[in-house]
Parts: C-alpha cells; sequence; structure tokens
C-alpha cells in the first residue's frame, strides 16, 4: 500500500479476527509488497506511482477507494486505500504483475480484507469504552515473521499464514498493538477464501486480560451455548 504523493493519505495495510478463522491451504501465496523496502513511516511501504508501468498494455483507474478506518495522524480523515493502477505497480514490484483485467477484482478483495479487519479491532476495542473512536497510526509489514500463535498453528495443524501485519491504533492516547494472520481459506464454489486472526498483542497487561477474558467467552459460547441470544 502506499501514501499518496499529493497529500499523503494512503492505505494504512499493504495488502484486515478473533474467532472465525479456519485452517489455510499449505501453499498459501506471498504477499505481493514488497516490505523489504519500508520508505513512508506510516505503513511502511514506498510511495506507488499512479503512471502506467513498463510493459503495461491497458490503462487502469487511478481512482482511490476512501476506508472507513481513521487516521490518528488527520482526526478528519480516513486511510485511502490504493487506486488499481498503484496495485498493478505494488505487484510488478516483486515481478508478479497480473492480467490488467483482473486488478479491480484484486484491489475490492483488498479492500474488503482491509475494512474486515478493522471491524474485528473493533470487536475488541468494544472492550473499552472510554474511548468510543479508536484510529489507525500505523502498520507494519512482517510476511516473514510467524507469531507465536501462527507458530502453533503449524505445529497443530500443519498450516501457516501468507502475510502478517502489526496494526499501531490509538485507543484515545494510548497506543496498541494488533497482531493479523493472514490464511488462504479452502475454495468454495471455485472462489478464494480468505481468514483473518486478529487479535491485540501481549504488550501489557491490559492485553493480555482482553485476550484470556476472549478465551473464557469463548469457551463458555462453546460449551454453554452463546451469551448472544
Amino acid at each position: 500500500m502506499s501514501a499518496s504523493d499529493s497529500n499523503r493519505k494512503g492505505c494504512p495495510v499493504d495488502h484486515t479476527a478473533s474467532g472465525g478463522s479456519q485452517p489455510a491451504a499449505p501453499h498459501a501465496p506471498t504477499c505481493p509488497v514488497d516490505h523489504s523496502t519500508p520508505l513512508n513511516p506510516l505503513n511502511m511501504m514506498p510511495n506507488l506511482p499512479q503512471s502506467m508501468h513498463a510493459g503495461q498494455t491497458a490503462a487502469l483507474s487511478t481512482d482511490r477507494e476512501l476506508s472507513t478506518i481513521p487516521r490518528a495522524d488527520q482526526p478528519a480523515d480516513n486511510w485511502e486505500y490504493p487506486s488499481p493502477q498503484q496495485f498493478y505497480n505494488a505487484l510488478a514490484r516483486k515481478n508478479m504483475a497480473a492480467p490488467e483485467e483482473y486488478v479491480d477484482v484484486m484491489v475490492d478483495i483488498h479492500n474488503f480484507l482491509n475494512e474486515g479487519a478493522w471491524n474485528e479491532v473493533l470487536k475488541w476495542e468494544k472492550r473499552h469504552a472510554e474511548c468510543q473512536m479508536p484510529r489507525l497510526i500505523r502498520l507494519q509489514g512482517r510476511p516473514r515473521d510467524l507469531s507465536p500463535l501462527a507458530r502453533f498453528y503449524s505445529w497443530t495443524e500443519g498450516v501457516r499464514p501468507f502475510d502478517r501485519h502489526d496494526w499501531f491504533v490509538d485507543r484515545c492516547g494510548k497506543q496498541v498493538r494488533y497482531v493479523i494472520d493472514y490464511y488462504e481459506g479452502y475454495p468454495q464454489n471455485d472462489m478464494p477464501t480468505f481468514n483473518l486472526v486478529v487479535r491485540p498483542a501481549i504488550d501489557d497487561f491490559g492485553s493480555l486480560a482482553d485476550r484470556a477474558k476472549q478465551l473464557w467467552q469463548d469457551a463458555k459460547d462453546k460449551y454453554f451455548g452463546s451469551s448472544k441470544q
């Protein structure tokens, strides 16, 4: 993902839950964005151009969709997703350029996953009613670093995420780190599926308490029925 050259509005994630995750296929694709060249400190991504890439045969839209994810550095604004042209350029940086006719769909999936990841963050944040408007500060892509939970799943289920992000959220003055593991699910009706595992990192006692409470709630729902009737 990139920040806009003109107004620095960028996608906060490069390219998302507690619960709802399923085992991933063992050979998941790698993330198409080159995380090894961080330029923008807000999203740790290079600034992707809106110009056509060399060898590109068809023009792509340069329009960018506004996300529902509030920015911490600009309280009046939300983060923006990359345009199809920027997404294509991100793929091309890793020699993974896709046929132009598929890029719009890929961008739609990308944006859908990010909105889903933010919605999962908000579910966790509901435990903290003192902050009515959490905001995303920045993110860090860590595709080569297995989280402890992802490592556990790799041992017990034989699956690994194809990407990982750490999102840094402003909880009304307190920075909270969330870990998001991205898994490829099993196709349904010949369509690809993806599963996200989103949770606060255990960086302090408060996040540990949130994780413990959610574990207890999940256990109660499993063995005694959901409390959400």
